[in-house]
């Protein structure tokens, strides 16, 4: 192992390079293994017998696994060193995806996912930090670029390859694509990184671990069981709270009296820090989110293939490049601009799929797609810097791993209300009206208006009690985009909280 300093100067431009591949492939991996899966979906949702709210869990699950072994990647690279780590996280997550498409459950599949999450999350931290390590402060900008064009690249094309796989052959594909990118991903890791000196270990918090994995297990049950357990008038709903309001307390005694707590309390006496986790939170619960509700969305209500399914959730990967070379170009810009025109461009999205009725065409869905994507790609850059632009170094490590857990959870939680909102307006829309359905009702009487219609026989019954569900559970889904729409709105004057010293 060699100093920081030392590893610099001995390393060449080449070696660099190779290495900024090597990492730039691992944080791919977590991103292509978020955005590919979506694509399969409605067609797990067939495979797997499962309802949509079901079905989410594959996303789901995964995120929080990831939100949770986020913060314990900094002490296991003191414990073992990064390169170790960095491989040992390959390993299972090449192990954990290879066993997701070999899945004959979705019992079987949950738990490979949340083991694929687990063990992917220290390989964006990761790579970052090496990044950071092997290239001098000057060229930093330049290796953090790619490795965000790295992190964006692959999930904007791999949504439009596993659709078209998925739709050739099954919804398996879509794992056993990302194996032969693990493979690569670890040859590089073998030949190219190496260790640097290791900082002093630190004495892990495992009590205030696994207090914070209570709380946020038990937020996402609350939020995502909720409505099935017909919330307060459920023993079961109220023993969830009562579970979290014990442990967060417990945390906070943790937090405030320990010696070495897991979340360091000084990270929110720093304003810009705390509004940060705030829009970052917003962040990751704008980001995730289409990618989960539209393809059931296209599917049940329009009957679009996988494969064009993939080439609509490609183009807000287009999106996605775009913000972030616009980002790129707006340095000398102050970042709330950034910011503030990356929340306007996703809640127009939000706004304009939350118009549609079922006569949409594709374009109608990928052009929102394509604002979504814009957003978030100008919104990411100047946040990072904002959150951090006042912190005290000494506090970065504990900083960053917050920052990204937030934003992970963030996603989760809100794709779980989007869910619930979907659900629960459809069957209300459906309920209030399926009332009008009535032989006495003379409309329904013509053939002129009611063409398959007909309370003649069961299937003239069925096609018309057919027609009324697609049209309520399209209503959900206008419902759940305007709620996208609305936190957009909502959150826009939190930026003017932000303090910005250029």
């Amino acid at each position: 192992m060699t100093s920081i300093a030392t590893a610099q100067s001995e390393t060449t431009a080449t070696d660099r390079l190779l290495i900024l591949i090597t990492v730039g492939t691992a944080t791919m991996l977590y991103g292509v293994s978020m955005t590919i899966v979506n694509v399969a979906l409605p067609q797990l949702q067939g495979a797997m017998s499962a309802t949509q709210d079901e079905v989410s869990w594959v996303v789901t699950l995964n995120i929080i696994a990831t939100a949770i072994g986020t913060p314990l990647t900094g002490w296991f690279a003191i414990r073992i060193g990064r390169r170790a780590l960095l491989i040992y996280s390959i390993v299972g997550f090449s192990i954990s995806t290879l066993l997701c498409g070999t899945a004959d459950s979705l019992e079987a599949l949950l738990v490979y996912r949340v083991a694929q999450g687990a063990l992917g999350a220290p390989l964006v931290p990761l790579a970052q930090a090496i990044v950071l390590d092997t290239y001098p402060r000057w060229q930093h900008a330049f290796a953090n670029g790619i490795l965000g064009l790295a992190a964006v690249v692959g999930p904007a094309i791999a949504p439009s390859i596993g659709g078209y796989l998925s739709e050739v052959f099954n919804w398996r594909w879509v794992f056993y694509l990302i194996v032969p990118l693990c493979v690569f991903a670890l040859l590089g890791a073998l030949r190219f990184i190496h260790d640097i000196e290791r900082e002093q270990a630190i004495r892990f918090n495992i009590s205030g671990f696994l207090l914070f994995s209570v709380i946020l297990a038990a937020i996402q049950l609350i939020v995502d069981r909720g409505e099935q357990l017909d919330w307060f008038d459920s023993y079961l709903f109220i023993g969830l709270v009562m579970v979290l309001i014990t442990a967060t307390y417990l945390f906070l005694v943790n937090s405030f009296f320990s010696e070495n707590p897991f979340i360091n309390p000084n990270l929110f006496t720093n304003r810009n820090y705390v509004i940060g986790l705030l829009l970052v939170g917003v962040y990751g619960m704008l980001n995730f989110t289409p990618l989960v509700v539209l393809p059931p969305l296209l599917q049940n209500a329009k009957g679009y293939p996988d494969s064009l399914i993939g080439t609509i959730l490609a183009m807000r990967g287009v999106g996605l490049i775009i913000g972030f070379y616009t980002a790129s170009q707006m340095g000398r810009f102050d970042p709330r601009v950034g910011m503030t025109l990356g929340l306007a461009c996703m809640g127009v999205s939000g706004w304009a799929i939350s118009q549609l009725g079922l006569s949409f065409a594709p374009w109608h869905v990928g052009w929102p797609s394509v604002i979504q994507g814009i957003g978030c790609g100008l919104m990411w850059t100047p946040l990072s810097v904002v959150t951090f632009s006042t912190l005290p170094t000494r506090l970065f490590p504990d900083g960053s791993a917050l920052f990204h857990l937030i934003r992970n959870f963030g996603s989760s939680v809100f794709i779980a209300l989007s869910i619930i909102t979907l659900t629960r307006t459809a069957k209300i829309h459906y309920a209030e009206s399926s009332g009008s359905i009535s032989e006495f009702n003379e409309i329904l009487l013509l053939d002129s208006v009611t063409g398959l219609w007909s309370f003649q026989n069961s299937s003239g019954v069925a096609a018309l009690q057919g027609e009324f569900s697609r049209q309520s559970l399209m209503v959900g889904y206008d419902n759940a985009f305007l709620l996208y729409a609305i936190v957009c709105l909502i959150t826009l004057p939190f930026i003017l909280f932000v303090r910005y010293k250029r």
